[in-house]
């Protein structure tokens, strides 16, 4: 499972986004230019001690990093889409990309992949979800389709008291 931020601009969100991959296993690809240094205070705050455990590769160009993987699907999440993120039957090995929280995905990107564009629903005359939390519901909803494959499938009670 792979997740593609082209170029995110708030720290907050890339440090959660990394926290969601990396208890997920997914990849996260951030494409420059970053509107934050990794050394960010926020980034670094958002993301905890999970920056160890996530697998992050910052890349140059969106464009390279389809061109190198145009063999894998890729969906394209934009409130200007048609189908929904649960139309979509999803592969461990696709690709799924955001665009920065200002603007979204460029539209000739989204104009060149329509087919393959996904949505959040909700009310009309709203501009968007928080990018963090459009990455965690569709991400989530790819690993139920999967069964949630290679995550723990229960929880146990630690026996420590509320305080």
């Amino acid at each position: 499972m792979n997740i593609v931020l082209i170029e995110p601009e708030i720290p907050q969100n890339a440090g959660n986004i990394v926290r969601t991959c990396a208890i997920t296993g997914a990849n996260l690809y951030m494409v420059k230019p970053l509107g934050f240094e990794v050394s960010d205070k926020h980034f670094k705050r958002a993301g905890l001690d999970y920056r160890d455990f996530a697998n992050v590769k910052i890349v140059d160009s969106f464009e390279k990093l389809y061109e190198e993987n145009k063999d894998k699907p890729f969906y394209f999440a934009s409130t200007k889409s048609a189908k929904t993120y649960v139309d979509v039957n999803y592969t461990d090995d696709c690709f799924i990309v955001f665009g920065k929280e200002s603007y979204g995905i460029k539209e000739t990107i989204l104009k060149a992949h329509y087919d393959s564009c996904i949505r959040i629903p909700m009310l009309k005359n709203r501009r968007s979800l928080n990018l963090s939390n459009s990455v965690a519901i569709i991400l989530y909803e790819v690993l139920r389709q999967q069964n949630f494959k290679g995550l723990e499938n229960y929880g146990e009670l630690t026996g420590r008291s509320e305080s």
